[in-house]
């Protein structure tokens, strides 16, 4: 940086990227944090709130110091130090390991002010950097086995291609839709989704809207379906939607009769996988639509794409938010390889001489298909037959869909396919791939936590959204096991952490559980009430699981 460069930012004013500060004061560590969980930005020192150079002593002690404080922060902040005239220009970088703290707690810069994230907030946080995954989070409302669907369990066991009689605890463990926590069997939000009974009770989003228009938007819906089975039974409903609602055309070659679809139906059902797999399911006022109009379809994802993906990545590079929805997935051969499923719909578009799907993105993912221009434009010659040698089959069309208006009316949930060995062989040959392997087939992978019985279609080592902060720490677990022994108070709390301090610990540690729900108050009405006490949930005492068999 010039003195030029400084002259314009003392004349912009304090904004979201920069702070002015007379001197290094105690908010120091909060204006660091700020900027790091943001964009970044800069603090000039020796400069007061109207944008007059005070000035400040460029000395080893105060750099010494501002790289003490950077340093303290969790993670550490990177910063760059430069002596400019009378100014100190300390440039925050954005923390590529956010949520970053302090000891004051966490902070961001909005407008020109830093502000004290809420418990809300800090879960967001969290939530969108990748430290916490929904598909892997346990379901504490789940109970087992109550609320299990053994006939869906059983569908996806002859999908996946599991035979003999494994135990049905050992497979969800093994395949992670639940895990062990001592006599008890905890279900993650994945397991939920594939084997609940019902699924909206515990996630009200869990269902795909399915719209059949009559022109080019939603003025005149013609057929609404909600469908909220499950992830397997809503992919199947919502493409047997798209089947109903489309033509279906054929094409003579020589004495043979080939049917034309009039849309990639196999483009189309990778993209209703996709959507309800790669979908934000922390979003829970919205849901996967899958929208039907006169010249094109529509297929939409809540959450738009992960943190670190452009649509000029699409096809060449791939984030996977959910990688355990993508691996149960997987094992029933609902999607192939990860990572190639927007190159698949092309290919499936252009082998099927439709347009190449077009990908948006505005909050949700939306990806758009086009028909077959060969089978609308046989459609549209209906009144003298066609010499052509492509024509439309007999049968109800969307042409002979009365236009009435329809409200919308949720249907009973269907559970999985019917499980008869010709189904799964059309569930099978419907995605375009191979059956699924055997476990005769499945090689075993050296140091394989799954049975035998498990076909390990993913390795071990499936690649995930890394963690961006261990939980597991030593204060942490002996906070979480005092409280899983039994309700304690802050103060026991703080004693079996060891922590001195008590506003670091209700900061740092109280606070942070309780709004990552690990831990929970007795009195949650009364935060500060005297006789408030905490408990270990049941996401805290899996954390203790898995702490117990790192230490083991």
């Amino acid at each position: 940086m010039k003195a030029a460069d400084l002259d314009i930012l003392l004349q912009e004013g304090e904004g979201v990227m920069l702070e002015y500060k007379e001197s290094l004061s105690s908010s120091f560590a909060r204006e660091l944090v700020g900027f790091a969980n943001t964009a970044g930005g800069r603090i000039l020192l020796g400069v007061r709130d109207d944008g007059t150079v005070k000035g400040i002593a460029d000395t080893n002690a105060l750099r010494a110091r501002i790289q003490d404080i950077a340093r303290n922060c969790d993670p550490p902040v990177k910063i760059l130090l430069q002596r400019i005239g009378e100014v100190i220009v300390v440039t925050v970088r954005e923390s590529e390991s956010k949520p970053v703290q302090c000891s004051d707690g966490y902070f961001w810069r909005q407008g020109a002010v830093t502000q004290k994230l809420s418990r809300d907030e800090i879960r967001d946080l969290f939530r969108s950097e990748g430290a916490i995954r929904f598909d892997t989070s346990v379901c504490a409302k789940f109970r087992y086995p109550q609320d299990f669907d053994r006939e869906k369990y059983n569908a996806w066991l002859r999908l996946s291609g599991i035979t003999g009689r494994p135990s049905t605890e050992d497979v969800l463990v093994n395949i992670e839709a639940a895990e062990r926590s001592g006599a008890k069997l905890l279900f993650r939000n994945a397991g939920v989704l594939f084997f609940a009974k019902n699924v909206r009770h515990f996630f009200n989003q869990a269902y795909v809207t399915c719209l059949l228009a009559k022109g080019t938007d939603k003025v005149h819906i013609l057929d609404r379906k909600d469908f909220a089975g499950g992830i397997v039974a809503d992919i199947e409903d919502s493409l047997r939607f798209i089947e109903r609602n489309t033509r279906t055309a054929y094409r003579i070659e020589g004495l043979r009769r080939e049917d034309v679809p009039e849309y990639p139906m196999k483009a189309l059902r990778e993209a209703i996988t996709n959507a309800v797999m790669h979908r934000d399911w922390f979003m829970e006022g919205a849901n996967v639509f899958v929208e039907i109009y006169t010249d094109r379809i529509e297929i939409s994802s809540p959450g738009g794409l992960p943190k670190g993906m452009k649509l000029s990545d699409l096809g060449r590079k791939s984030i996977r938010r959910n990688a355990l929805l993508a691996d149960l997935l997987h094992r029933i051969t609902f999607i192939e390889k990860a990572g190639t499923g927007i190159k698949r719909m092309r290919e499936e578009a252009r082998a099927q001489h439709c347009p190449a799907p077009v990908f948006e993105e505005n909050g949700f993912f939306t990806a758009i298909f086009y028909p077959n221009p060969e089978v609308r434009a046989q459609a549209g010659a209906k009144e003298a037959p066609s010499t052509a040698q492509v024509g439309t089959k007999k049968g109800p069309s969307r042409d002979q869909v009365q236009a009435h208006e329809v409200e919308s009316t949720p249907q009973v949930p269907r559970k999985y396919p019917t499980s008869t060995p010709q189904v799964t062989d059309q569930v099978a040959g419907q995605v375009g791939t191979k059956s699924a392997p055997s476990r005769h087939q499945v090689k075993a992978h050296e140091g394989s936590k799954r049975t035998a019985h498990v076909p390990d279609k993913y390795p071990a080592s499936t690649p995930q959204a890394p963690r961006k902060y261990p939980i597991d720490t030593p204060q942490v677990v002996a906070i979480l096991k005092a409280a899983a022994s039994g309700e304690k108070n802050r103060e026991e709390l703080q004693t079996a952490a060891k922590i001195k301090d008590r506003e670091h610990f209700r900061k740092r540690y109280l606070e942070v559980l309780i709004a990552l729900e690990l831990l929970e108050r007795t009195i949650p009405d009364k935060p500060r009430s005297s006789k408030q006490r905490y408990r270990t949930t049941a996401a805290g005492h899996a954390v203790l699981e898995k702490a117990g068999k790192k230490g083991s």
